[in-house]
């Protein structure tokens, strides 16, 4: 998993990584308004969900502590990062800058 998540985090185009787990109540909040960004951003903005409990390694080895956490990477490298669920606003208006 880890090399392909490199590849897919390498890309061009900015990823936003979602960070979450099927237990957690939080992370089906943000779903939904994850779905409304990509809805809205289309193909500017790729969108990877990371279930912590089945990828352990890549979690510890961004320190992710607790879900929902959302990493942007461009060109592979981490250019933001927030634990919790945000707006559909909020998050475009930390996106719209690395577009």
């Amino acid at each position: 998993m880890k090399s392909s998540f490199s590849k897919i985090v390498a890309s061009k185009t900015p990823v936003l990584v979602d960070f979450y787990a099927d237990w957690c109540g939080p992370c089906k909040m943000l779903a939904p308004i994850l779905k409304q960004v990509k809805d809205e951003m289309g193909d500017a903005l790729k969108i990877v969900k990371i279930d912590v409990d089945k990828n352990q390694a890549i979690a510890a080895r961004y320190q992710v502590r607790g879900v929902p956490t959302m990493l942007l990477f461009k060109n592979g490298k981490q250019v933001w990062r927030q634990s919790g669920v945000l707006q559909k606003k909020d998050i475009i208006g930390v996106l719209k800058p690395h577009m």
